[in-house]
């Protein structure tokens, strides 16, 4: 069954009718009229090029088109109000999302977007994507919320089509957006520190300073430091599915989950006539226990792991001409992980793993009428991975990316289309292995994959708009899939998906009313995972396996989000947001064994509830601030299997937050106390990883 040819040639015919017309008012328009003041450089999300200064900016380029394709932001405030510790907390509260939490301020954290899979999300820090070649998967919770100054979420990508080859290459993005210095009035700095303290004996200091040192130059430097125990009580309930009697049900505390990291970031912000550059440094290095699942009345594990990361990274952009516009990303990456397993009844495991990563991309806008823009975009990237496990190989890979879009604003109607080019070059060394040793590269790959895009808006006078789109894309195998120790198999076919997504949005704004703003969007999709990268068993040895492209996935599902705002009395305002999630995802891979597929068949995906949702709400009364959230995870089970032995139960928690802000001698002061998992709700998000019960974190910031 091939399903590429026909969205392939619709791709394609709607990049023929946007060459083929005028694109709407005023990309130059835009250009020639300057926006509101500002005393700092801002990034937009949603525009194109910009013409950026310390002390006023002008946006060139295209009109924002946020319709065209769904996206989620949380920001500023919002981000403030939520009852969250790291990017991975803030993002649970977006629809469509399911978070795999293993437990505990250290415990891994990864973010699957409508059940595609971990690999199929591409996680952006400052418009840059972050790597892991060696596994594909990005630990959410090592980005700490305290220099975030937005988060957003695109279900297949940016509307903004003047982006690097990178921002086309995945089926969801999530962007991270960190704080960009801002200085008010005749201000040349800015300090803002903060304290935290809790539950788990949570040691947790920041400090952040910003310096203008000039109109066109600013620089910021920001440090954080973690020290957590991590234990924490929890209640461990088992019973027998068959008989309902109970198996385990005792009260434990949480083991080898104690963390100490620290993070540093460090910026420089500038502006050129007509443009912006910026250049940003990160280190992160960190020492974490990993509790491990609780299996066999197995109450502690030994494992630790530490992690170091650094990248250094920047952005040049400028309008070069009335119509040309240019933008150029570069970034270095290294990163260090040595895994220790040190109980010798099972396997004595101290290995480590260095990855290097270089990046170098440029997008090039052109704005061939008022009504009509294309993009040419080229990236290459390069990824190397060392290790001293056993018989392991040394991987290299050289990734070409060749994207071409382009955008049309006809009104009523908008539209953008996209081919992307992927181009993938596998070498190796011989590493680890044997003299001898007949290692191989995996074949070279290239591949063509489209997308389109469509919104139309029916009512000039009202703020309502219905969207839909079509995208192909893939993942490629990560060096583990394609080169692990006796698991590794270079045959292996990139994991494909194929989306479509139908949905409307509607917005409207009071003035006088005592509901200010109100939003409601729904999205309905259906998305196909084919050639999926499954593990299975390698022979007759129980515990030797294999990578292979067996998997097949099915997902339906509707996502709703909708939001307000009310001011029931002067100085009181309520905010309100909630979102619901339905899916239906099924795996219908085949399998040789007649038992296995007839009990896996249609089955929902492992860890994918039918339904979840969220309510945040937040009651401001001057500087008085009261906030709430709640998150509902329906029932699910472990594995495709749909029996009752793999059930699980559904889950939910309380979280609520009271802030107080005021000031002394011209210094902002901020003191917040958190109560999380307010009704002290016993719960896994992963089988056998306790969740910690009620918890409390106390905070004091500090602005000058």
């Amino acid at each position: 069954m091939n399903l590429c040819k026909k969205p392939t040639r619709l791709a394609v015919i709607g990049l023929l009718i946007m060459t083929a017309n005028l694109y709407g008012q005023s990309s130059l328009d835009n250009r020639q009229q300057p926006a509101a003041k500002t005393d700092h450089p801002q990034s937009f999300s949603d525009s194109t090029a910009m013409f950026l200064q310390l002390d006023e900016f002008v946006v060139y380029g295209s009109p924002l088109m946020k319709e065209v394709i769904p996206v989620q932001k949380l920001s500023g405030e919002q981000l403030k109000k939520l009852s969250s510790f790291s990017v991975a907390d803030a993002i649970r509260f977006f629809s469509g999302v399911q978070l795999k939490d293993y437990g505990g301020i250290g415990g891994l954290k990864t973010v699957n977007v409508r059940s595609m899979g971990t690999h199929h999300v591409g996680v952006f820090y400052d418009g840059i994507q972050l790597g892991n070649a060696q596994n594909g998967q990005i630990d959410l919770g090592k980005f700490s919320l305290e220099n975030i100054e937005e988060i957003s979420l695109y279900n297949g990508q940016k509307s903004n089509i003047f982006q690097p080859g990178k921002d086309f290459g995945s089926s969801a993005t999530i962007y991270l957006r960190s704080r960009t210095p801002h200085f008010e009035g005749n201000k040349r700095y800015n300090l803002h520190t903060s304290v935290k303290g809790g539950s788990f004996n949570l040691v947790n200091p920041s400090l952040l300073y910003e310096y203008k040192i000039n109109d066109n130059l600013s620089a910021s430097i920001n440090g954080e430091h973690i020290n957590s125990s991590g234990k924490y009580r929890y209640r461990y309930r088992r019973i027998f599915p068959n008989t309902g009697t109970v198996m385990y049900d005792t009260t434990a505390v949480r083991e080898n989950g104690d963390i100490i990291s620290s993070r540093f970031e460090g910026g420089v912000f500038g502006t050129i006539p007509k443009g912006y550059w910026r250049v940003k440094t990160y280190f992160y290095d960190s020492e974490r226990g990993i509790p491990g699942a609780i299996v066999n009345n197995r109450w502690k594990n030994s494992q630790r792991q530490w992690d170091r990361s650094f990248f250094m990274q920047g952005v040049f952009q400028k309008s070069v001409t009335p119509k040309y516009d240019l933008l150029v990303n570069a970034k270095y990456a290294y990163d260090y992980m040595r895994y220790l397993n040190p109980d010798t009844t099972l396997m004595l495991i101290d290995n480590t793993f260095k990855q290097q990563e270089t990046y170098f991309s440029v997008a090039n806008r052109y704005n061939v009428t008022n009504k009509w823009d294309a993009v040419l975009s080229a990236d290459m990237q390069y990824n190397a991975l060392i290790s001293d496990l056993d018989g392991f190989v040394f991987p290299k890979r050289v990734t070409t990316l060749v994207a071409l879009a382009s955008a049309a604003d006809l009104g009523k109607v908008k539209m953008q289309g996209s081919m992307l080019a992927t181009f993938v070059r596998e070498r190796i060394s011989s590493g680890n292995t044997v003299a001898g040793d007949n290692a191989k590269a995996a074949p070279n790959k290239q591949e063509f994959t489209p997308a389109f895009f469509i919104s139309y808006k029916p009512f000039k006078s009202k703020n309502f708009n219905i969207r839909a789109f079509y995208k192909h894309i893939f993942r490629m195998p990560t060096f583990n899939d394609l080169y692990y120790t006796d698991i590794g198999n270079i045959q292996l076919k990139p994991e494909f998906t194929h989306q479509y997504n139908a949905g409307f949005r509607y917005e409207k704004m009071h003035e006088k009313n005592i509901i200010k703003q109100w939003e409601l969007q729904a999205d309905a999709y259906y998305n196909e995972v084919t050639d999926k990268i499954v593990a299975v068993p390698k022979g007759s040895g129980q515990y030797r396996w294999m990578m292979m492209n067996l998997g097949y996935v099915e997902i339906r599902g509707v996502d709703v989000a909708t939001s307000a705002t009310v001011e029931p009395l002067k100085d009181l305002f309520f905010n309100l947001r909630l979102t619901y999630t339905y899916q239906k995802a099924q795996d219908f891979t085949k399998r040789k064994s007649s038992v296995l597929q007839a009990s896996t068949w249609g089955g929902q995906i492992a860890y994918i509830p039918w339904h979840n949702g969220s309510v945040v709400g937040s009651l401001d009364y001057k500087s008085w601030q009261l906030n709430y959230s709640f998150i509902y995870v329906g029932e699910r089970y472990h594995s495709s299997a749909n029996i009752p032995t793999e059930y699980e139960q559904p889950w939910y928690t309380n979280d609520m937050t009271v802030s107080k802000k005021f000031t002394v001698r011209k210094i902002n002061l901020r003191t917040a106390l958190e109560i999380n998992n307010l009704l002290n709700q016993d719960y896994e998000v992963v089988l056998n990883y306790p969740m910690p019960q009620r918890n409390y974190k106390l905070s004091i910031t500090v602005e000058i």
